[in-house]
């Protein structure tokens, strides 16, 4: 089996496991009034079925991402070095061509 099927299966596996124990402690501490709810209902093992499976899902994605980010390369490369100068900013003479003056029209004063 690739190396990549095998790891997602086995972290799919322990989001899986997360979820279960996760769903676990919600009906043992009854959050929420849950352990009341599933218990009480003819229905309550669909109700603990379904908080499994969409908890399952979000754990084990989480969990494979958290082994793919694991999995990147250490950046080892050369440290140290000389600091980088420090700038100084310098203002710089932009030419900007003047405008011909415009002429207003003299009106007459008023009546």
């Amino acid at each position: 089996m690739p190396k990549l099927i095998r790891l997602y299966i086995v972290n799919v596996a322990i989001g899986f496991a997360l979820a279960v124990v996760f769903v676990a402690a919600l009906i043992a501490l009854d959050v929420a009034g849950l352990r009341g709810l599933i218990l009480g209902s003819d229905m309550g093992w669909l109700a603990a079925l379904m908080m499994v499976m969409f908890n399952g899902i979000v754990f084990a994605g989480v969990q494979f991402a958290i082994a793919v980010a694991r999995m990147a390369e250490r950046d080892d490369g050369p440290r140290g070095g000389r600091p980088a100068p420090a700038m100084r900013p310098e203002p710089v003479p932009v030419p900007v061509p003047a405008a011909a003056p415009r002429r207003r029209a003299v009106l007459p004063p008023r009546r």
